[in-house]
């Protein structure tokens, strides 16, 4: 496989990544999985969470498509493509680690943005965590980030329905 069709695969798989980690959000951590998630919406003093385990997850994809396309595992059966895509998805977990961990809830480094699309990043989510408990909600996603004013409106529209429970600074 030539070095541009590689490349092209592993930036197509950081921007699929994106959406898998968007789904996943919506629809297994704030469904069924709410309990591996639950602690990363609430308080806590602990440097770990059980939410760190889709963490172990993702690592769990990356790798397993590192060795469908490994010719020393799976031999003539080697996927080279799996190769590819599992840099792909180790880079976008790269990504969200930096962004999601580092930046927006600050375990690694302190630096609020104070202008741009970090800063648009930072609000999006700190937007996500403004339900009470797991239904409803905004921005799922974790590297795109859309219009905070417009995440607002679409909170306050979710709380006139029923649908979500917000925090009193999301009220005003």
């Amino acid at each position: 496989m030539g070095f541009l069709a590689a490349s092209a695969i592993v930036i197509a798989t950081v921007l699929a990544m994106e959406w898998v980690a968007w789904a996943s959000h919506k629809y297994i951590m704030h469904g069924w999985g709410w309990g591996w998630h639950r602690d990363h919406h609430e308080p806590h003093d602990n440097f770990f969470e059980k939410n760190d385990q889709y963490a172990i997850v993702g690592a769990v994809m990356s790798i397993s498509m590192f060795a469908i396309g490994s010719p020393m595992i799976r031999g003539d059966a080697a996927w080279a493509p799996g190769t590819w895509i599992g840099l792909g998805i180790l880079f976008y977990g790269i990504i969200y680690t930096a962004v999601h961990d580092g930046l927006v809830h600050q375990r690694w480094f302190r630096w609020v943005p104070k202008r741009g699309y970090a800063k648009r990043l930072v609000q999006a989510h700190k937007l996500h965590h403004a339900t009470i408990g797991k239904e409803g909600g905004v921005s799922f996603g974790f590297v795109f980030a859309r219009d905070p004013a417009v995440l607002k409106q679409e909170l306050k529209a979710q709380r006139a329905a029923g649908i979500a429970v917000l925090r009193e600074a999301v009220e005003d």
